[in-house]
């Protein structure tokens, strides 16, 4: 299986935290019914990623698996080649390895890690990872890898040593920007959050409580500031911050911004629906149908 035209449509980005294990594969099912190409999961303080993916591939046929991301300061390099191999060796080659470097008030403040330079960190790793051996069965196809870059210098390592970037919190002008960073051959799976409503107050109100977790991590307000963004469009969630972030509105209007990306380059957008009338975790359904390939 070629990924990157497995990856040609639409994905799903989301967290399966608050899911049960039932819950999750009945979820993940779902979503390969509606015809989203890939699940994208991320590595938080809850189930291992690798763990996970490796249930929900026996309860699926087509779905490609993503990390978005795995935190490199959480595994020996060696250790991450192997899940990576084994994954893509036992789901026949629907796994895609995302890769990222975290923030320093996860990595130090939570598991009181060492975080240090993120490119030379970066860079080292993925060095350590080629180098390592693996002495079982290969998969048929090494498992692509891209990275969570937002700035110039983790882009050009991700087209450097990599096939491609997940760009996560960005806008277009952030999608044409690394895609003439990365070149035309590589990889550019962006993520998009959406607020599947067109009320203003209410699209606002989700924005905002979901941005209240990210503003204070510095690697998205570095990279936010790069796209013009002020402190105080970011400590105040501004509305011309949210606009730019959250796509919101008619379903032509959410469309559009899905297009846009595409037109700047993305060769795959992955739709996060924000909870907008439920719980953290709980699956926005009628968004993810109405946003779903028509084929």
């Amino acid at each position: 299986m070629d990924l990157t035209k497995q990856l040609d449509k639409r994905g799903v980005w989301f967290f399966t935290e608050t899911m049960t294990s039932e819950q999750a594969v009945a979820f993940v099912q779902e979503v390969e019914k509606l015809n989203y190409s890939a699940l994208w999961l991320p590595e938080t303080t809850g189930r291992d990623p690798f763990s996970h993916i490796a249930m929900l591939t026996t309860h699926t046929d087509r779905l490609v698996f993503a990390t978005g991301i795995a935190n490199i300061h959480h595994r020996h390099p060696g250790v991450t080649k192997q899940a990576a191999a084994t994954l893509a060796e036992m789901s026949g080659n629907r796994f895609l390895l995302g890769l990222g470097v975290s923030h320093a008030p996860l990595v130090e403040g939570l598991r009181q890690l060492e975080y240090s330079k993120p490119i030379e960190s970066m860079r080292n790793y993925l060095t350590a990872m080629k180098g390592s051996p693996y002495t079982s069965i290969p998969p048929s196809v090494e498992p692509p890898c891209v990275l969570a870059a937002l700035g110039p210098r983790m882009l050009e390592l991700a087209s450097e040593a990599t096939d491609g970037a997940h760009p996560y919190w960005t806008t277009p002008e952030h999608t044409s920007n690394a895609r003439a960073i990365l070149g035309k051959e590589k990889m550019l799976c962006v993520e998009q959050k959406v607020a599947f409503t067109t009320n203003r107050e209410i699209a606002y109100e989700t924005a905002r409580t979901e941005l209240g977790r990210y503003i204070r991590l510095p690697n998205y307000r570095n990279n936010w500031k790069r796209l013009g963004f002020t402190d105080d469009d970011i400590d105040s969630t501004s509305d011309r911050f949210i606009d730019e972030l959250v796509a919101w509105g008619t379903l032509d209007e959410i469309n559009q911004r899905l297009i846009e990306h595409e037109e700047a380059g993305a060769t795959h957008v992955c739709i996060q629906p924000l909870a907008v009338h439920g719980e953290f975790g709980t699956p926005h359904w009628e968004a993810l149908q109405a946003l779903a390939p028509s084929s």
